[in-house]
């Protein structure tokens, strides 16, 4: 299970930081800690999620190079990479709107290219959160990289994340897609 966010402190609390923060919910709700593994470029929780033991990773490497932890994760775990699930920021669905999908492009997403560059394989499941779109005239990447509104329930998304994701590995993305996707 692979978050996609920024490292830094002042990238926490942002729209574009979205997948750790899911991943961060995961592993408090399943009492997993982090630790550095730089072999893999990124930081990593071992944790049992519906009865499955489940390594959760935040890369350190920034959105745009997040692939060289997917790669590194999936090589050193020898896991195929249908075996992957990315947590994704996605400003083109509506807040806190959901999208399991089973692969498919990076969808304009920089952090989903550089996994699908380094994969060579689009073949990889995702969970799209939908973090809403720029007001017009506003800039793509200042939005993702804003904080989220006090009107925004940033904690009810996180949490529909987790839930679809405990569905997502205890039935499989059929599961998850049919009562995640559009909620």
């Amino acid at each position: 299970m692979v978050g996609l966010g920024n490292p830094e402190p002042r990238y926490a609390p942002t729209r574009h930081n979205i997948g750790f923060m899911v991943v961060d919910q995961l592993a408090r709700h399943n009492d997993a800690g982090w630790h550095t593994d730089h072999r893999v470029h990124g930081e990593l929780a071992l944790a049992t999620i519906a009865g499955a033991e489940v390594v959760l990773a935040k890369p350190m490497t920034y959105m745009n190079r997040s692939g060289v932890t997917a790669l590194a994760l999936l090589a050193q775990a020898e896991l195929p990479t249908e075996r992957m699930l990315v947590v994704v920021d996605d400003f083109l669905l509506d807040f806190g709107r959901l999208r399991f999908r089973r692969h498919g492009s990076d969808g304009g997403h920089n952090g989903l290219a550089s996994v699908v560059e380094k994969l060579r394989s689009t073949e990889f499941p995702r969970l799209r959160c939908g973090i809403g779109g720029p007001a017009d005239g506003e800039d793509v990447i200042d939005y993702v990289l804003s904080s989220f509104g006090a009107d925004e329930e940033v904690d009810g998304l996180v949490e529909r994340s987790c839930a679809g994701i405990e569905v997502h590995i205890e039935e499989g993305i059929e599961a998850a897609m049919n009562r995640f996707n559009g909620t």
